[in-house]
């Protein structure tokens, strides 16, 4: 698994650059202005940053942007990576800045030169965010990162600050590595042992098997998983780290391969498929931050872990199944298969629970794509102040978020002529109707959000934080929400 680069926090010391042999990143307001370290910084290149300030590139230089002097005179650093950024940055802008700088830093030794800036702990996150490489399956001789040193005032403040920012890192990377795996190697017995691992932290983690499964009556998340030999499991992730109170709970899909089934997908592009277990991946990274942070909230983390197959034992367009709810569900497409998963998870989290809210997250519909391309996850809701309440967290983060509509009328589109409902609704608001399928599963006074990620949580091109990829999207944005509105007060 990957492993963050641990930030190192010294106190400022104007004689540290001197011999630095690294990257050196600076700042540099947008009028120009050097603080003390960075005037120590253009002394030693002769005036370089003086002139730099004065240039035409300085001043087009958009807010967070950075700029590389490679190989400066009279200074012992490779490079100088000078970051044009306010005294009072937004979070979101510094921790971007951060990644750019980190982009130009590439494997190398940092010093970042922060001293009294307010945006010291978002510069620092966005650059261990941008550090990510998953280089698990390249042969070779693996490339070492870089360290990165922080230099500031405050130093142990900003150390002990800066923990519950490297809690999100990890479960970030944690998230990341997940998604990235290949199916062969993450399959649903080694997804199951991964999450088995976070007992280290402090969580309980149970792990239903089919054969638990089916005495549950779970009979719409097991029809999935037919036509594989890889057995679908139940994974169950508690933290307890608040009172007595109910927990909140996050439901994941967790399909480590989906071929689409008896409705087989077309081949161009189905190496994408091990990604359509995000929404397992992001709700293992978030129990992991919370964990990790020591979290002061009941949450409970679910996902259903499948593989989606043709095979002769796979279900077929047409079956009926049975849910854990007792509903009956006619399927019209064995590709629609990750709504059949989080319906009987679902369930199973409301039944036992009885949770403060559920938020669910799943790679769901190509739908969301057309509609909301790869900038914002479609955020479907019966609940308003849940709703606001996450889209303030996900703003906050810098985590694109739009609310969708949902109303019963999309609720006729899946009425089924032979058993309760169906599995889709065609292609007409396909992502919409797929909401309404999961809400069918959820009871009508229980707070909920579905979360389709199917845009954010694996990229082709690189993203401010991520390389392309795997984003980890939606971790720093849900473990907000548990920080903000669920967590006890000190004291």
């Amino acid at each position: 698994m990957t492993t963050p680069i641990s930030p190192s926090f010294i106190e400022t010391n104007l004689d540290l650059i001197d011999t630095f042999e690294g990257k050196i990143v600076c700042f540099m307001t947008p009028a120009g202005g050097l603080d003390p370290l960075s005037r120590r910084v253009n002394k030693l290149a002769k005036g370089a940053l003086a002139r730099f300030s004065e240039s035409s590139v300085f001043e087009e230089m958009a807010v967070g942007a950075v700029q590389t002097m490679d190989f400066p005179a009279n200074i012992a650093a490779k490079s100088i990576v000078v970051i044009k950024l306010g005294k009072k940055a937004d979070a979101d802008v510094a921790r971007n800045a951060g990644a750019a700088a980190m982009k130009s830093v590439g494997k190398s030794d940092a010093m970042l030169l922060a001293g009294a800036s307010r945006s010291t702990a978002d510069v620092a996150q966005g650059m261990v965010l941008r550090a990510y490489d998953f280089n698990d399956h390249k042969s070779g001789e693996k490339t070492n990162q870089g360290t990165l040193t922080v230099v500031c005032n405050g130093a142990a403040e900003a150390e002990a600050a800066f923990v519950s920012k490297q809690a999100q890192n990890e479960g970030v990377f944690f998230t990341r590595d997940l998604v990235n795996e290949p199916a062969n190697v993450l399959t649903t017995e080694t997804f199951a042992d991964r999450l088995i691992e976070l007992e280290k932290l402090g969580m309980t983690v149970k792990v239903l098997e089919e054969a638990d499964m089916e005495k549950l009556g779970m009979g719409s998340l097991l029809s999935v998983g037919l036509g594989s030999p890889s057995p679908s499991k139940m994974v169950i992730m508690e933290w307890n780290g608040g009172g007595d109170e109910k927990p909140f709970a996050f439901v994941g899909k967790g399909v480590v391969f989906d071929t689409g089934g008896i409705s087989l997908k077309p081949a161009a592009g189905m190496e994408d498929m091990t990604m359509d277990m995000g929404g397992a991946g992001v709700v293992a990274g978030v129990m992991k931050t919370l964990a990790l942070r020591k979290a002061k909230a009941n949450v409970v983390g679910l996902v259903g872990l499948v593989e989606n197959m043709p095979d002769g034992l796979a279900q077929r367009p047409g079956d009926v199944r049975t849910s854990m709810k007792g509903d009956t569900i006619e399927v019209i497409n064995t590709d629609a298969e990750g709504r059949l998963v989080l319906a009987d998870v679902l369930w199973y989290a409301q039944k036992t629970y009885q949770p403060t809210g559920v938020i669910n997250l799943a790679t769901l519909t190509g739908a969301i794509i057309i509609g909301l391309g790869h900038e914002n996850a479609g955020v479907f809701s019966n609940n308003d102040g849940l709703s606001r309440t996450f889209l303030k967290a996900a703003e906050a983060e810098d985590e694109g978020a739009w609310r969708m509509p949902l109303s019963p009328a999309y609720h006729k589109l899946i009425k089924s002529r032979i058993a309760d409902i169906k599995n889709t609704g065609g292609r007409a608001a396909g992502s919409i109707t797929a909401a309404a399928f999961l809400e069918v599963f959820v009871e009508p006074d229980m707070p909920w959000i579905h979360l389709d990620i199917a845009g954010v949580a694996s990229v082709k091109s690189a993203t401010s934080l991520a390389p392309a990829g795997a984003t980890g999207w939606g971790v720093r944005a849900l473990d907000r929400l548990i920080a903000d509105n669920y967590e006890q007060a000190d004291g």
